[in-house]
């Protein structure tokens, strides 16, 4: 029995996945997900040092002459105290004198004989030290189980020395096709036959969200066909199928699965397109048997697959986010089901594309974006707010939200 689309959301973010992990350079970690806790080894900065190239003063001996007693360059272990009418060259970075209370740029000072310098500009105390510990306590917690590297995490660990971090394992996805209907696209079709998108799209979208993708092949129009494929891919922690799950006479990937012991999560998703979309998992390995219409499946894999992908990642954001926006025009729809809508966001407006057909394969290259719509909606009147769900790139949140557009 088809469940609500909030159902199949809380279903896929309940899961419970024991993700393995590894240790790898933190220069190969981008895009991984982390599975430590990073904390802050020591203080940054370390220790009081200057933001400018200029002059180390004490605060009381602003409006007089300063002789200039010492220089420190950045790496210096120099401990030089400032005395009365005094200064210090010092280099940015540098590690300042301890009773400095003024950094004094170059550029606002007059050099005089004698090695002195007056200061030609206003002075404010404490003016351009950095401080040990302001970007960075000891033991502050920097990066969170579940968090995505990115080039600032690698600075983080940089900063802190580490060389290494933990994180988990990329999810292993099997694709295999069903329906001798349809052919690879390596392969000499006739004039009625038609190429098999479905599959390469999957292999693409599992493999842009950070995952090892392999394909196993096509099966044929046989339950013993495709049992052979499934068992084949028994060490996968996620197998991705097309077609085969509605009630056709052909159709048989969904009594193949039954006789593997197929363990149903959830039959159905009360959503369009895409509701003869099935859930579930045999063993250790779960499986997603999507419709066969090319963009109902790319659809529901946007929606669905990729909260399923985050799970297997060992991501802390699974979430649906959205932007908000203005409709370009008035949008009518049929009550009574959740409907998906793909279109151009273009940073303003969100465009429906005319076409959406669930059959069509051109659709999604000419779209960014999609809105869903709740089931209680006829109509979105032009200049409304709808919500905008990211379809190129990942916009997820840790945070559970109410993606719908409601009237």
């Amino acid at each position: 029995m088809a469940i609500a689309v909030q159902k199949a959301i809380d279903i896929i973010s309940n899961l419970n996945i024991n993700t393995n992990f590894e240790i790898i350079p933190i220069e190969n970690a981008l895009g991984r997900i982390c599975a430590q806790e990073v904390i802050a080894n020591s203080f940054l900065p370390k220790f009081n040092n200057s933001a400018m190239d200029g002059y180390a003063i004490i605060y009381a001996n602003k409006n007089n002459e300063l002789k200039i007693i010492d220089t420190i360059f950045a790496g210096d272990n120099n401990t030089k105290l400032l005395e009365e009418n005094t200064c210090i060259k010092i280099m940015t970075g540098a590690r300042v004198p301890e009773n400095t209370s003024a950094i004094i740029p170059k550029e606002d000072t007059q050099e005089l004989n004698d090695n002195k310098i007056r200061i030609t500009q206003n002075v404010k105390e404490f003016q351009h030290i950095r401080y040990i510990g302001e970007d960075i306590k000891k033991n502050d917690i920097l990066i969170k189980i579940g968090d995505e590297i990115n080039f600032s995490k690698i600075t983080l660990l940089s900063s802190q020395g580490y060389s290494h971090i933990k994180v988990f394992k990329k999810p292993k996805i099997v694709v295999f096709a069903s329906g001798e209907e349809l052919k690879l696209h390596y392969q000499k079709i006739e004039d009625h036959q038609i190429y098999n998108s479905n599959t390469p799209t999957f292999i693409a979208r599992a493999k842009e969200l950070g995952c090892e993708v392999t394909f196993i092949g096509q099966a044929k129009d046989s339950i013993e066909a495709i049992k052979e494929l499934i068992n084949n891919s028994l060490d996968a922690d996620l197998i991705i199928t097309s077609g085969g799950v509605s009630v056709g006479d052909a159709d048989f990937t969904k009594a193949a699965f039954a006789e593997l012991n197929f363990e149903t999560i959830f039959d159905g998703i009360k959503i369009k397109p895409g509701k003869p979309t099935v859930f579930g998992k045999i063993k250790n390995s779960y499986i997603l048997n999507l419709p066969g219409n090319p963009l109902a499946s790319a659809l529901i894999f946007e929606l669905f697959g990729k909260l399923i992908v985050q799970k297997l990642l060992g991501s802390n954001e699974i979430y649906p986010n959205y932007i908000l926006s203005k409709i370009d025009q008035t949008f009518k729809t049929k009550k009574g089901r959740a409907t998906i809508i793909p279109g151009m966001f273009n940073g303003e407006y969100f465009t429906v594309s005319q076409n959406r057909s669930p059959g069509m394969v051109s659709v999604l290259s000419s779209c960014n974006s999609m809105i869903i719509i709740d089931e209680e909606v006829e109509t979105i009147e032009k200049e409304k707010l709808v919500k905008i769900l990211p379809i190129n790139w990942k916009f997820l949140s840790t945070i559970e939200k109410d993606f719908f557009t409601h009237e």
